[in-house]
């Protein structure tokens, strides 16, 4: 593994720590879960320490209680804002999973890039319906929507916590019916794609990749290329297993910041870190010259 991956296995690890939960086969319900983590984790797998934010802005949205609505999307924002996809990147346990299934020798799959360039809008359209529309439209008595992304959907949920739980609690196997049957069936097809294709999970389904991809552009944490160094090569474009036009929008909605472009520049003409730093650096320069 390299460095990026080993960031991923210490993220994931740390934000599902609660060792308890998986031997006893229960829930981690303490003062942790007021707290969403930067990625998606599923908040019912038995080692999660935080709240998922995805499904914290499905069960806030329809709350009458506004307080937590804006507390909810007020911290997603605050993760967009700062780091955009770089969260993606390395920083979601699920996209660890899939960057581990990518490494398995099988044959991989090239998916034309205008029908991949079509198909990722999807992930747009799930965002907009099933994590903003149908919980605002569709609540309990109580004025709770229902987190209806993870309800249908989440492969991440199904791995992390249905899994989890019914192999430790056999009360449990006795309620599984078609919906788990349902989520099964698209964890396998999310896990057969991810041996073939890079992240599919990421490019066409995910909803929180989507909302960070609209902070991409405007994100604390960039990605730059010096086109004073660039000789035009396409290295950098052949290497992103994202397929993101690098030279013409480095910091596309679809970049996850994995820094694999920058490590194949042998100009060294592509840079990434926080706003202000590249000027801080140009200013120190001009200082020792005078």
């Amino acid at each position: 593994m390299n460095k990026r991956n080993w960031i991923q296995l210490l993220v994931a690890v740390f934000s599902n720590g609660y060792i308890r939960g998986f031997l006893e086969g229960k829930i981690y319900t303490g003062s942790g879960k007021y707290l969403c983590v930067p990625g998606l984790n599923c908040y019912s797998c038995p080692g999660a320490l935080g709240a998922c934010p995805i499904g914290a802005v499905q069960s806030v949205l329809g709350n009458r209680d506004y307080k937590m609505t804006y507390y909810a999307v007020g911290l997603i924002s605050l993760f967009g804002i700062l780091f955009g996809r770089f969260i993606c990147g390395f920083l979601c346990p699920f996209g660890f999973v899939q960057d581990l299934l990518h490494k398995i020798p099988v044959k991989k799959i090239t998916i034309p890039r205008k029908l991949d360039q079509k198909m990722r809008y999807l992930k747009y359209i799930i965002l907009l319906v099933f994590v903003l529309i149908l919980p605002v439209v569709l609540t309990n008595q109580y004025g709770m929507g229902m987190p209806h992304f993870c309800k249908w959907i989440c492969p991440a949920g199904t791995l992390e916590g249905a899994v989890p739980l019914l192999l430790t609690n056999p009360s449990l196997r006795g309620a599984v019916g078609i919906l788990f049957q349902w989520k099964m069936l698209i964890l396998f097809i999310i896990v057969l794609l991810s041996t073939m294709i890079y992240r599919p999970f990421c490019k066409y389904i995910c909803p929180l990749g989507a909302l960070y991809g609209l902070f991409q552009k405007v994100s604390f944490y960039q990605m730059s290329v010096d086109y004073t160094k660039c000789n035009g090569c396409g290295k950098c474009e052949k290497t992103c297993k994202m397929q993101v036009d690098i030279r013409k929008s480095i910091n596309s909605p679809e970049c996850i910041r994995c820094g694999e472009c920058k490590k194949v520049c042998h100009k060294n003409a592509i840079s990434s870190g926080w706003k202000g730093n590249e000027r801080r650096e140009t200013e120190l320069i001009c200082e020792k010259k005078v």
